[in-house]
């Protein structure tokens, strides 16, 4: 069995997010039940006996103790937690967490870590993620736009390159395909009409898809212009997905986002027209 398991679904800085006084982000500091890690995600093929992690995000160490006690993963005989690591890009929710990968922490050895060749060369190229590289705690494996990747016999990534601010790396989206099911993972991306493709041609063609759900209204960031953080309105998205919805799960949640709140009429709404919000240690099979 593949199983993937949903590690965390907020944007870059958590929820509760630091220095945050609204009422979801005080309610959530006083009851972890509605804190959410950052987004990540782990995979675990029960047959081959590995597991893997998507983006290390500053919630590393306890999506990590999370995962490696899940009673399905793999027992680990060496200082690595995971049999591999994909970076989708190179903002700090999603390679941060490397921090603790190395001799003050983890002090992982020669741990495969997938991503793309700008990603790469960010890594080899900027401290502190050169020592990383270079005390060989990890182990650059490129993987190229369309190209499949198979991380074992039953369990394959595919990045697509997405437009998203681009400082750093460039940002890539995952298909994800089990012997049974396909996800579609894009955590990030600016606007679904800057993409080269149909955003619904791509919902189509998979069993599930955890998009990108960072805001619900362009005016909840206070006054802030969304061109400097773009990323598509929920309510835009299911439009755009209507027919589809049953698929659909949105997931880096900000948190100025409502929909984080399951008592909201935002998310009243989105439930109401078929689609769902990811939560933290959500579980499929693929």
């Amino acid at each position: 069995m593949i199983k993937l398991l949903v590690l965390g679904t907020a944007q870059d800085g958590g929820i509760p997010h630091l220095g945050c006084r609204q009422p979801y982000c005080e309610r959530a500091r006083r009851d972890p039940h509605l804190a959410r890690w950052v987004a990540c995600l782990g995979l675990i093929d029960t047959e081959a006996r590995r597991s893997f992690l998507i983006d290390a995000t500053p919630d590393a160490r306890p999506q990590l103790d999370y995962l490696t006690a899940h009673p399905d993963a793999p027992a680990r005989q060496d200082r690595n937690p995971v049999d591999g690591l994909i970076l989708t890009h190179a903002h700090i929710g999603h390679y941060t967490g490397l921090i603790q990968f190395g001799r003050e922490v983890m002090a992982t050895r020669q741990m495969p870590t997938y991503g793309t060749a700008r990603m790469g060369r960010f890594l080899i190229e900027n401290g502190p993620w050169a020592q990383l590289v270079r005390d060989g705690h990890l182990s650059l494996r490129e993987i190229t736009d369309q190209q499949p990747a198979r991380l074992t016999d039953r369990l394959t990534i595919t990045p697509f390159l997405v437009p998203h601010r681009q400082e750093w790396s460039d940002t890539i989206g995952l298909e994800i395909a089990g012997p049974q099911k396909r996800v579609i993972y894009i955590p990030d991306i600016d606007r679904w009409d800057d993409w080269n493709r149909d955003i619904r041609e791509v919902v189509a063609a998979c069993d599930i898809a955890l998009l990108d759900g960072c805001f619900y209204s362009a005016d909840e960031v206070g006054g802030r212009p969304l061109a400097e953080i773009p990323h598509p309105l929920i309510p835009d998205t299911m439009e755009r997905l209507a027919a589809l919805s049953e698929r659909v799960y949105f997931t880096h949640l900000n948190h100025t986002n409502s929909a984080a709140d399951r008592a909201s009429a935002q998310r009243r709404e989105i439930e109401a027209r078929g689609f769902r919000v990811a939560e933290d240690r959500m579980e499929f099979a693929l």
